[in-house]
């Protein structure tokens, strides 16, 4: 329930609650997840909160609910959650919801979506949503979870309220390992028990050192890299599924390299300072914020099943010609 997040997201709680005691709901939200662990779970006690016509936030009060008990269990018609299907959310998908949510609402004054993982919505998913969220209708709520707003059509953000949560206080070193280990896990995953197999998966841990060890040779070596990049790359990353995670840890990785630039702390890749310092050595702010636009530009491509090996190719060039 909402009041189990007063704690742990007090800023969140409090602009949740107070949109409906005020009467004051948007349209649609974006939650800026920002890696915290329990994001679907907050996102469906909202969803509660907004659906019971008690606006139960408790648990004990909300324990005799139907409505609420049935949110819980997966079974109330008024409220439909929205996963990527494979790699995208897909427009038969949105296509779907409209017609659903197109009817009268019969359990409830208002009907929800949730959208998880929104950077994930193609082109054509992306604009059917955004017309969806153009014409709001007033009994309709939307959700969309993302810990990438940045990959988001800007005219869907500008169409939100964005809600930022606070990152997870609670950082546990789970069978000894890294606590790199576990704030990387924190931005790639979202349910705690695969948070903890992550951490307890050595190859995890392998694989996120060759993608590091990749950036130090593309740094190092520039085009060369196209010489070696099936050991670096692809005897590593080799399911397309894999792509989006390993874009985003070249991502973090270079986010650190800039936070130490602008002499911040390092936020994730502690365990990792010695490759941050190799990479500070051959850039500045300017070439690290143009390699990070590659990285999420050459990404944004995995949604159109480009062939990897060019895919790959071009990134490293691209990424040569920057550092020059």
């Amino acid at each position: 329930m909402l009041d189990d997040y007063k704690e742990t997201q007090p800023v969140v709680y409090q602009i949740l609650k107070n949109s409906v005691i005020k009467n004051k709901n948007s349209h649609a939200y974006l939650f800026e997840t920002n890696g915290y662990s329990k994001q679907m779970d907050l996102a469906l006690a909202f969803a509660k909160y907004l659906l019971c016509p008690f606006h139960h936030s408790n648990i004990d009060d909300a324990k005799d609910c139907s409505i609420c008990n049935r949110i819980q269990d997966g079974n109330f018609t008024e409220l439909k959650i929205i996963e990527p299907d494979g790699l995208w959310i897909k427009k038969e998908q949105l296509s779907e919801l409209q017609k659903e949510f197109s009817t009268k609402s019969i359990e409830s004054n208002q009907k929800v979506y949730i959208i998880n993982h929104a950077e994930k919505l193609n082109d054509s998913s992306a604009n059917s949503i955004l017309k969806f969220l153009e014409e709001p209708e007033e009994n309709i709520v939307a959700i969309l979870l993302t810990d990438n707003s940045y990959q988001l059509l800007d005219t869907i953000v500008s169409r939100c309220q964005v809600v930022s949560f606070r990152k997870d206080k609670k950082i546990e070193c789970i069978n000894n390992e890294s606590k790199t280990l576990f704030l990387i896990a924190n931005q790639l995953v979202d349910q705690e028990d695969q948070l903890y197999d992550f951490i307890n998966d050595e190859k995890k841990k392998e694989k996120i050192d060759q993608i590091i060890q990749f950036i130090v040779s593309l740094e190092k070596y520039g085009k060369e890299t196209l010489l070696f990049s099936k050991k670096l790359w692809f005897d590593v990353v080799k399911e397309k599924e894999e792509y989006f995670s390993a874009f985003r840890i070249m991502q973090l990785f270079y986010q650190d390299v800039l936070n130490v630039l602008y002499d911040r702390n390092i936020e994730i890749m502690e365990d990792y300072q010695q490759e941050i310092l190799s990479v500070l050595s051959k850039n500045d702010i300017i070439t690290i914020t143009s390699k990070l636009k590659i990285l999420m530009e050459e990404q944004e491509k995995i949604k159109y099943n480009v062939n990897s090996n060019l895919l790959m190719d071009k990134l490293i060039i691209r990424m040569s010609e920057v550092s020059k």
